[in-house]
């Protein structure tokens, strides 16, 4: 599978809040505790003297709940933004400004990484490479999030079957992909699939998604602690918030984004004369390339990625649109 252009990692205010957020989420499981310790500790009369108040206070409290719940629908509303390419209205919490920063940040880190496996400008895996992507380059710089861009291109000696590339135009290209495409036209829509990723902003708007259910995940995990009497159903409640926040929001939203990246790649590769139909039979060799190597599958709702069946379904459909362009 390939990874989207960049990962949640390499956005600045995102990164601050994956340092924080184990200790945001202690904080909600101490509170969360606390609360549950607190009214186990009350005397009855205390317990039914509250519950009094709050039944009387009833329509309050619910008032004072939906103002905040309008409150939150109004910045999420001044966060809102429009997809390049598609005009898919999609939500942005960070700013393109703020990706930007530490994609090049995020550049430096895999370039460190990778310093000894790079191959040489000079190898010719890495000028076909090179050719592709100023080629994809130039017979898209109609799209100002294409033009605007300097594209960049590494190839990493490893068998890992895998490309990515960042917001920022870096292009990290690994040898075990290149062995498993067969011609340029497949290297092409690979590329594009790629590149669709980073003018498209989808690192941003994952960060963003998980900013969200991060935040929300806070409120349900101080309820969980609060409300379950024993430490092990807590734990468990716990886990089962997170195993369904994954399945119902963050996989099927990658999916999504996934299916969008293959749409727009596609838009780039038939302006650069590629032959997409190259890219339906890319997927149908991965699927049998699977096969035949063992190697276990997911179900797909278990997935951040598509299918490779459905990846093929979807592509044969795009196929005729993108080729009466």
């Amino acid at each position: 599978h390939f990874h989207t252009s960049a990962h949640l990692e390499a956005l600045p205010a995102a990164a601050v809040w994956l340092v924080l957020k184990p200790l945001q989420k202690l904080t909600a499981i101490i509170l969360g505790r606390s609360i549950r310790k607190w009214w186990v500790d009350l005397p009855a009369r205390r317990r039914h003297l509250f519950r009094e108040w709050a039944w009387q206070r009833r329509w309050h409290l619910a008032t004072l709940a939906g103002v905040a719940m309008v409150m939150v629908s109004l910045l999420l509303l001044t966060h809102l933004d429009e997809s390049p390419v598609t005009g898919r209205t999609r939500l942005l919490v960070f700013s393109r400004e703020s990706y930007m920063e530490l994609a090049a940040l995020t550049s430096e880190m895999y370039m460190e990484e990778f310093a000894e496996l790079l191959l040489p400008v000079t190898d010719v895996r890495h000028q076909v490479v090179e050719r592709v992507v100023q080629h994809l380059a130039q017979r898209n710089k109609d799209v100002p999030e294409v033009s605007n861009v300097s594209w960049s291109v590494h190839v990493v000696q490893s068998p890992t079957v895998n490309a990515f590339v960042l917001p920022n135009g870096e292009v990290f290209m690994f040898t075990g992909m290149l062995e498993n495409v067969t011609d340029v036209h497949q290297l092409t829509i690979i590329l594009g699939h790629e590149m669709a990723h980073a003018l498209l902003g989808h690192s941003a708007e994952q960060a963003s998604l998980s900013h969200i259910l991060d935040l929300l995940s806070l409120l349900l995990l101080s309820a969980i602690w609060a409300l379950c009497p024993r430490d092990s159903l807590a734990l468990l409640g716990q886990w089962v918030q997170s195993k369904l926040s994954q399945l119902m929001f963050s996989r099927p939203y990658s999916r999504r984004l996934e299916a969008e990246a293959d749409q727009v790649g596609l838009q780039l590769a038939a302006k650069a004369c590629a032959d997409v139909r190259a890219g339906p039979v890319f997927w149908q060799q991965m699927e049998i390339r699977d096969r035949l190597s063992g190697e276990l599958s997911l179900p797909e709702w278990l997935s951040t990625h598509p299918s490779h069946r459905n990846r093929v379904a979807q592509l044969d459909r795009l196929i005729p649109q993108v080729q009466k362009h």
